[in-house]
């Protein structure tokens, strides 16, 4: 093998540049700021940024488009088009989640189209088009959209490991995304678990089997990445993904300093303005401070990924899914139930947006105490395969178990979706719409686009505070009492050294910033001191918006799909909750006297609604009798509005919470009784 390489070396007559395209403007930030950096803060560095020498600058998609809405009050659009204006000498290039765009379904094809066409007029040069399932049939429509409207179109391997995921696995979809036409492929190591070895092996086979430049998309969480660029590059990648060292590290990237240095020492220099990029990683690392809202972790490698394979956003997710349900104690055993779940469901791929499905999925298993008790609609929809072709077939006893008598489909999961912009924005006010891209906004992500154009409206000295600067406030008003508490308290844990040949049992620590119980079983790790932040992250839910955009399944011929957004957000779908009923031996406090036999209690800890929302009459009122699986009202929880139904035929006695508000779990929310 040594002489193997040294003849290759020497047999070169020029250098190769190596590629380098930097994600600190989209990935890098939304794997360490939840995705809140703004505009104004690309802007002031974009210039220095653009004459780095970089290969391209992916500063736009993935979260950035919704979460540009939601908290930032910003048109992304907007973005595009004032970053486009300033960086001059570099592409740009964006994340785009195959027939989902930058949304959390699956759109028409119409969409889609319109959506690449606009993309391109307002500054993206190379799309990055991956499926979560790496289902080529979800592919098709972006990439001949990309290629139609004359950009680079970047096919995309979701890595993952399982016994399905074998390189010659990957080589096949490779193949498939050339056939289609991509220009590029990108093998996207989302949670960071692609080993050195494994980056040779799988980076070789595709140079060997592929005509087309190949790239690295690693992040760096378990330690692994920079090791796997080098091994990958010698292999016959040409680019790889790297951020700014102030923005670097941990669930990002590995640096771009780091990364340049290690190559400029062999036939691969990336050639960057060391300048530059002294004046970019200063820049960020002053900027940080006021952007993040979610505490450092504080071990930035995290062997735990490899054994649960979870990425670090996915992480902070369930923290906060799970101090919501009062159930925080309970992550080491959710982690390990996604593992269980992954295999259920056919080993996908742990990405926007099945992470969120199998992650929903394992809370709920945990929480309510039985597996699969409680089945989300987006769960029913993967098994149905309106997501896509599972990587294994799901087992037909499952299938049974969560879709009952409905069979799955064996079509591309789009072909039953109707066009959609003849009737985009019906029923929205025309003066909200100030742009055709306004009315894709619409058409992708209805609640967060609305509650921008209503904000956007007002006068400028009327419009409420924007919430990711209610956030920053929120998150400083906790420190500063959290610094106090710090003065009183230790903040480190001795723990005993454990012998690499020893039997080691689950770790009892707290669980913020790593996975304790499962980094304690494995084998060989010594610990010798382990810090830690108290308290856990700062959490502001959001409830439903004035205006109740339609539900996917409102929506002419729409495959329902999670809205799964960024850390701290609410999405509008809904889920399957069976009710759990008790008896009343006596009316409740809130009850004025009225009697009933029985009680529909609330499955987890959420809010209570009465109606599928503002304006809309309720689903029951009181003294109707109703027939058992009717809807009565929805508990809206882990990201989803669980619709509640009537556990028999019965009369409403008595609704006993009120609409909107937070409700326990097992809390009383119906009196009932029994009808024959």
């Amino acid at each position: 093998m040594g002489n193997t390489v040294k003849l290759k070396t020497e047999d070169l007559l020029h250098k190769i540049p190596l590629r380098i395209t930097d994600t600190t403007l989209r990935d890098a930030h939304q794997s360490l700021w939840a995705t809140r950096m703004r505009t104004e803060d690309i802007l002031a560095i974009i210039d220095v940024v653009d004459n780095v020498g970089y290969y391209s600058l992916e500063a736009w998609g993935g979260a950035t488009f919704d979460v540009c809405l939601r908290f930032l009050r910003e048109n992304p659009w907007e973005r595009l088009r004032l970053i486009k204006a300033k960086a001059k000498n570099t592409p740009l290039q964006m994340l785009l989640r195959g027939q989902n765009l930058v949304g959390y379904r699956n759109y028409a094809d119409d969409v889609v189209d319109r959506f690449v066409a606009l993309a391109c007029k307002n500054g993206i040069d190379i799309f990055r088009v991956f499926d979560a399932l790496n289902d080529t049939r979800n592919l098709e429509a972006a990439i001949k959209a990309v290629k139609r409207h004359g950009a680079h179109a970047q096919g995309t391997l979701a890595y993952t490991i399982s016994p399905a995921h074998t390189v010659e696995k990957y080589v096949q979809y490779a193949k498939e995304q050339v056939e289609l036409g991509i220009d590029s492929l990108c093998v996207k190591d989302m949670a960071g678990i692609l080993s050195p070895i494994m980056a040779e092996r799988l980076v070789s086979a595709l140079v060997k089997e592929l005509d087309i430049p190949v790239q690295l998309h690693c992040h760096a969480s378990s330690g692994m990445a920079t090791a796997a660029y080098v091994e990958g590059v010698r292999a016959g990648a040409g680019a790889i993904d790297c951020a700014i060292s102030s923005m670097a590290g941990a669930s990002s990237q590995p640096p771009v300093e780091t990364m340049a240095a290690i190559f400029s020492e062999t036939n691969y220099s990336a050639g960057l303005n060391v300048e530059a990029l002294d004046m970019v990683a200063k820049y960020f690392a002053d900027l940080a401070p006021r952007r993040s809202t979610a505490p450092i972790s504080v071990m930035p490698i995290d062997p735990g990924i490899l054994v649960h394979q979870i990425p670090g956003g996915m992480i902070s997710n369930f923290r906060s899914q799970l101090q919501m349900q009062k159930a925080l104690d309970k992550l080491p055993q959710v982690l390990q139930e996604v593992s269980r779940v992954r295999e259920d469901l056919g080993y996908p791929p742990l990405v926007t947006p099945t992470s969120q499905i199998v992650g929903t999925q394992a809370v709920m298993n945990i929480i309510s105490g039985e597996r699969y008790k409680i089945v989300p609609n987006e769960v029913k929809d993967y098994v149905k395969g309106l997501y896509g072709r599972s990587p294994v077939p799901i087992d037909k006893s499952m299938i049974k178990k969560i879709l009952g008598d409905e069979k799955p489909i064996n079509h591309r999961p789009a072909d039953k979706i109707t066009s959609m912009l003849p009737k985009a924005t019906d029923g929205v006010d025309p003066t909200f719409i100030h742009a055709e891209e306004d009315i894709l906004s619409y058409v992708l992500l209805p609640e967060p686009a609305l509650e921008y154009f209503k904000w956007r409206a007002a006068p400028v000295g009327e419009r409420p505070e924007i919430p990711a600067d209610a956030e920053i406030k929120k998150a400083s008003g906790e420190a500063a009492a959290k610094g106090e508490a710090d003065k009183k308290a230790p903040v480190s844990v001795p723990v005993t050294s454990v012998p690499a040949s020893a039997s080691v049992s689950p770790l009892r620590l707290p669980v913020d910033g790593l996975v304790a119980e499962l980094i304690g079983k494995i084998d060989g790790l010594v610990i010798e001191e382990m810090v830690f932040r108290k308290g856990e992250s700062t959490i502001s839910v959001k409830s439903r918006a004035a205006f109740q955009a339609p539900t996917v399944g409102q929506m002419p011929g729409a495959v329902a799909t999670p809205v799964s957004l960024p850390t701290f957000a609410v999405s509008s779908q809904t889920a399957q909750a069976s009710p759990e009923v008790q008896q009343s031996a006596l009316p409740s406090a809130n009850n004025d006297a009225a009697a009933y036999a029985k009680a529909i209690k609330s499955p987890l800890v959420g809010t209570f609604y009465s109606s599928p929302g503002p304006g809309k009459p309720a689903f029951v009122k009181e003294g109707d009798i109703v027939e058992k699986g009717v809807k009565v009202c929805i508990v809206e929880a882990m990201k989803l509005f669980n619709e509640i139904s009537a556990p028999a035929r019965c009369k409403i006695v008595k609704i006993l919470a009120a609409d909107g508000t937070a409700v326990d779990k097992d809390q009383e929310l119906i009196g009932i009784e029994e009808v024959g």
